[in-house]
């Protein structure tokens, strides 16, 4: 018999609620995204008070999409971490509060987990090789052994970070990642940028501080749009073509935030291709944070048992995907 479950995520800029149902219908997706000044960045505090005004028009929206009654749901699930603390403790509390009220399970949820698993049912993907790479993350990921294990990641700013950073110092408000994308589109004038590939990590921070002095000593905005598209995305595709020999699977598949950016998908599908592998790009409706991941994916942890009581329902700000038993796969 078909059933589902409630999922609410809220670790950062965006909350969401979402429905899903056994058979892998998304049947609501709704959301609110906190929008900071121009030039500024997420601030947690600011954050969590448009995540507590936002709630419950979010939370009716979501019900009425799905045509479903809440005493129609099997479990609540939560985004436990990793986030921003003031962000994940309004999800929680949301979470708690409709799991007691509805005397229903209680489902914490790894968001990153959350991306990859979302990932694998909307593209059909298997067996990836992951990229992630998102505001909060920038992670090479394959799966074994009962978790998901990282054979690479940043080691100072996320991809998300850097063209957050570099927009933000540009003028622009979280999230940039679109607007640079559309600015880069403008412009083939490529400049050399640090290119910082160590083992199978990455790392961000040098090229960062070119891009700003760049801007500084009036090279436009477009160009170094351009250029830290190149550079950037050429460095997550090279780890990422590492693991894939490594491993030797035979599919990508490419989530988070970044993931809607075309020149990343065309760079990734062109690597892929010399290695005879598919590439596997999860919509771009669903690339950045939402409740679908959240739901789809506490839906999964609920089949294998997984739930905490509601008075020890907690938040984890750093929470390593790596550390996550992964039940519900081979």
């Amino acid at each position: 018999m078909k059933q589902y479950v409630l999922g609410v995520e809220s670790t950062a800029h965006t909350f969401s609620v979402s429905v899903v149902s056994t058979e892998g219908e998304i049947l609501s997706n709704a959301k609110n995204v906190y929008k900071p000044v121009a030039g500024s960045g997420i601030h947690p505090f600011e954050a969590s008070q448009s995540h507590v005004k936002a709630a419950g028009k979010v939370l009716e929206e979501a019900m009425k999409e799905s045509g479903i009654a809440p005493a129609q749901l099997e479990a609540v699930c939560y985004s436990m971490g990793p986030g921003l603390g003031p962000c994940l403790r309004v999800g929680a509390v949301v979470a708690r509060t409709l799991a007691s009220a509805l005397d229903k399970p209680l489902v914490p949820v790894n968001h990153a987990v959350g991306h990859i698993e979302l990932g694998c049912l909307l593209t059909g993907a298997k067996d990836p090789v992951v990229l992630l790479v998102s505001g909060g993350h920038t992670m090479v990921i394959a799966f074994s052994g009962g978790r998901w294990r990282v054979l690479g990641e940043t080691l100072d700013l996320t991809l998300g970070q850097l063209l957050d950073q570099f927009g933000r110092h540009s003028g622009l408000s979280s999230p940039c990642g679109g607007a640079i994308e559309t600015a880069a589109t403008n412009s083939s004038d490529y400049h050399r940028l640090p290119y910082s590939v160590k083992g199978n990590d990455v790392s961000f921070s040098g090229l960062l501080t070119a891009a700003k002095n760049m801007i500084g000593s009036g090279e436009s905005f477009e160009s170094v749009s351009f250029s830290i598209q190149e550079t950037a995305f050429a460095m997550v595709v090279e780890v990422t073509e590492r693991a894939l020999a490594f491993t030797g699977k035979h599919g990508v598949l490419v989530v988070g935030g970044v993931a809607a950016n075309a020149r990343l998908s065309d760079m990734m599908t062109k690597m892929a291709a010399r290695h005879s592998a598919s590439v596997s790009l999860t919509p771009v409706a669903y690339s950045g944070d939402c409740g679908a991941q959240i739901a789809w994916t506490g839906l999964l942890a609920h089949s294998k048992g997984v739930q905490v009581p509601v008075r020890e329902a907690i938040i984890r700000q750093s929470w390593r995907l790596d550390t996550v038993d992964i039940p519900w796969r081979n």
